[in-house]
């Protein structure tokens, strides 16, 4: 069974076991999440909520909380002497899985 759900913005097919990386949520790690907006529910008989399925849940626990890689944004203007250098790390949360209730 699997289902689709939907954090951050961000849509994230999602089965029991997985691990997601998923917009910073608040939270230490080994607390537990709820995801409550889940858009399909798939497997032998599939749900499709209009936009989102009643009652159903998605559990999971924090494991990490961390950082992406750097991206670096350089803008340069030719022969301008003019030139700007910027990066950003986007705050992660690594979330597990751990059952899903329909």
């Amino acid at each position: 069974m699997f289902a689709v759900i939907k954090t951050g913005g961000k849509q994230y097919s999602v089965a029991a076991g997985d691990v997601i990386t998923v917009m910073a949520l608040d939270g230490a790690p080994g607390d537990a999440v709820t995801f409550d907006e889940v858009l399909m529910l798939g497997g032998d008989d599939p749900k499709v909520g209009a936009p989102t399925i009643a009652g159903a849940k998605v559990s999971g626990e924090i494991a990490e909380q961390t950082r992406s890689a750097k991206s670096i944004a350089f803008k340069k203007r030719r022969r301008q002497n003019s030139k700007r250098k910027r990066g950003h790390r986007q705050d992660l949360t690594l979330v597990r899985i751990t059952a899903i209730e329909s």
